[in-house]
C-alpha cells in the first residue's frame, strides 16, 4: 500500500436553506449551479475588488445543504464576507472548525480506491492523487500515518497554495495558479468577476505568479529569491529543496523552476 495520512484542522462553513445553491453560485467564482449532490469542487471567494477572501472547497450534500471547508483561520472571515451579500436570501450560514484527514502519496490505483469511498472528498488537482476525509468518517486500514512535514512537502510539490502563506487577502486570482480549478469563465456574475474576466480576456499576466522552484540552501519563507545577483521574487513556502515563490512577471526563472 502506497501513501500516508495526516490529521489536520480546517475551518468549515455550513450554508443551509432553499436558496443555498442559488446564493453560493452568485457569490463564488466557480459554477455551483451545476454541482451534483455528493460532488465537491474548489472555488475562490473574492471581494468586489477581485482580491481573494479565501479558497474554499464546496461540498454539495443536498440541494439545500452545502459544506464549505477552508484553511484554518479563514472560516469566520469567509462567513462574514458571504453574510454581507445575503440580502432577502433564505439560507443560514454558520462556521466552526473540524478535524480532517489528508491522504497523500497514493498511486493511481490506490487513489481511485480511496476516492470511491462514500465519504471521500477530492483534494487539490486530480493528477495530485489527493483525497480528504472528515476524521470521524475515516478508516485507515493498512495506510501509514505520516507526519505534518510530509503533508507540507506534498503540498509544495503539488504547487497548491495555502491561504495566509502563499496567497493573502491582497492577492489576485491570476497570481495563484488556481484559476484552472477554482474559477469558471462561463458562469454568470459574482463579486470580483470583473478583474478576473478582464485579465483573462486580455491575456494579461499578473505582476507576480506563484512558481515551484528549487530552493537555495538556507532559504526561508519571506526571504528574497535571488538569481544571477538579481532579486526576482519572494519565497512563500520552503520545504527541503523545494519551494513556492512569487516570481516577478519580468523575471526569467526557468533555470530554477521545477516542471517549467
Amino acid at each position: 500500500m502506497t501513501g500516508f495520512y495526516v490529521e489536520h484542522d480546517r475551518d468549515v462553513l455550513n450554508v443551509r436553506g432553499i436558496d443555498a445553491r442559488k446564493f453560493l453560485h452568485s457569490q463564488l467564482a466557480n459554477d455551483v449551479a451545476s454541482l451534483k449532490v455528493g460532488e465537491s469542487q474548489y472555488s475562490l471567494l473574492l471581494e468586489p475588488t477581485g482580491k481573494i477572501t479565501s479558497l474554499v472547497r464546496v461540498h454539495c450534500k443536498s440541494d439545500e445543504d452545502f459544506v464549505l471547508d477552508c484553511d484554518a483561520g479563514f472560516g469566520e472571515v469567509s462567513a462574514t464576507r458571504l453574510s454581507r451579500f445575503k440580502i432577502r436570501i433564505k439560507c443560514e450560514i454558520s462556521s466552526g472548525a473540524q478535524r480532517f484527514v489528508a491522504v497523500r502519496g497514493l498511486s493511481a490505483n490506490n487513489y481511485a480506491e480511496y476516492l470511491a469511498r462514500n465519504s471521500a472528498l477530492s483534494a487539490w488537482r486530480e493528477n495530485d492523487c489527493a483525497v480528504d476525509f472528515v476524521a470521524s468518517e475515516f478508516v485507515a486500514g493498512d495506510l501509514r500515518q505520516g507526519a505534518a512535514d510530509e503533508l507540507e512537502l506534498a503540498r509544495v510539490k503539488a504547487k497548491w497554495p495555502k491561504m495566509g502563506v502563499d496567497m493573502t487577502t491582497n492577492s489576485m486570482p491570476a497570481e495563484t495558479g488556481l484559476t484552472d480549478c477554482a474559477v469558471s469563465f462561463t458562469k454568470g456574475c459574482y463579486p470580483g468577476q470583473e478583474l478576473v474576466e478582464r485579465m483573462d480576456s486580455r491575456g494579461a499576466t499578473a505582476p507576480r505568479q506563484l512558481r515551484l522552484i528549487r530552493a537555495e540552501a538556507g532559504a526561508s519563507a519571506g526571504a528574497p529569491v535571488v538569481l544571477n545577483g538579481e532579486e526576482i521574487g519572494m519565497y512563500t513556502s520552503v520545504c527541503q529543496e523545494f519551494a513556492l515563490a512569487l516570481i516577478k512577471r519580468s523575471a526569467d526563472s526557468r533555470s530554477i523552476e521545477i516542471g517549467a
